[in-house]
């Protein structure tokens, strides 16, 4: 189906896309849906949209059965509903779409829609990580991490190298700790400098430290005093005097151990006024990995076209 320059298809285009909808074909009714989702060749209609995605959902199409998850989940163009989106999810899951596996998992790890269930929660995750689901290799990392060490690393590392910049600072934290693999400074300079180059604060203070005292990399206090610059103007407190042993392990609040805060942080719990916000990898319709705050079990899922 060919697009003019403005994204939407033609008249001609749309007519036969909805002579073919209206003919029962599930592929033509779920690009029916996308078009009156984006209001390309049709005015944007988010009501309609979801009618013909239910209808190529009901016939067994998983790409539709996942998007009508995700309408569900965002109360888009339809009622929300955690329940039913997790209906629709497990259909599309057990049909092998990764990113509906992840959202699975997702919703059983914070308990919406569905009881709470660890188990679930890392099934899932799994059979989405072994889809080279990067979202998903990053929470067996968080899960692992809790004991073993080095499944924790094998994980960090997958989702690492598929680009995941707060696996790239906790795999750098695990190489500065020895951790689940032989500490090695040179390593956890080379992922704390991955991550702190793509704006990950926390990997911005350690790879700081990193200069501040000649770890892994060679004593510069210039190169040291530009990383804690950048990682105070996102918040992180200047590092100056904790040394290489503070090297920060969690990622934007999402591994963070009570251990590791700072006598502010630890102030800050004692008197109940934690403002730490727990972090989630969210995936979209578009299968693209998102981080946003989890307030309270609760989320939003992104939707990109």
């Amino acid at each position: 189906m060919s697009e003019n320059s403005d994204n939407s298809i033609s008249k001609e285009e749309f007519e036969q896309l909805l002579q073919k909808a209206e003919n029962g074909d599930a592929e033509a009714q779920f690009y029916l849906g996308l078009c009156y989702a984006k209001g390309s060749g049709v005015p944007e209609d988010k009501g309609e949209a979801v009618k013909w995605f239910r209808k190529a959902a009901e016939k067994g199409l998983a790409a539709a059965q996942f998007d009508l998850g995700v309408r569900y989940a965002n109360g888009d163009g339809v009622r929300k509903d955690q329940e039913e989106a997790v209906k629709w999810f497990r259909k599309a899951a057990e049909q092998g779409v990764a990113e509906a596996q992840f959202n699975l998992g997702l919703c059983y790890e914070v308990g919406c829609g569905v009881p709470e269930d660890e188990a679930e929660a890392v099934k899932w995750y799994r059979k989405a990580a072994e889809q080279e689901n990067t979202g998903a290799s990053f929470k067996l990392g968080l899960y692992y991490d809790r004991g073993d060490k080095a499944e924790a690393v094998k994980w960090f590392r997958k989702a690492a190298e598929q680009g995941d910049a707060d696996a790239q600072n906790l795999l750098g934290a695990h190489y500065a700790r020895g951790e689940g693999v032989a500490e090695n400074g040179t390593e956890a300079v080379k992922w704390f400098r991955k991550a702190a180059e793509r704006g990950v604060d926390v990997a911005q203070y350690n790879l700081g430290n990193c200069y501040e005292y000649g770890y892994g990399v060679s004593e510069d206090k210039a190169e040291a005093a530009k990383w804690f610059r950048k990682a105070k103007e996102q918040g992180v407190a200047s590092a100056s005097g904790y040394g290489v042993p503070d090297i920060r392990g969690y990622a934007n609040g999402r591994g963070k151990h009570e251990e590791e805060e700072t006598p502010t942080e630890q102030s800050s719990r004692a008197t109940g006024q934690d403002d730490t916000n727990v972090q989630v990898g969210l995936v979209d319709s578009s299968g693209s990995g998102r981080i946003k705050s989890l307030f309270r079990a609760c989320w939003t899922f992104l939707k990109f076209w």
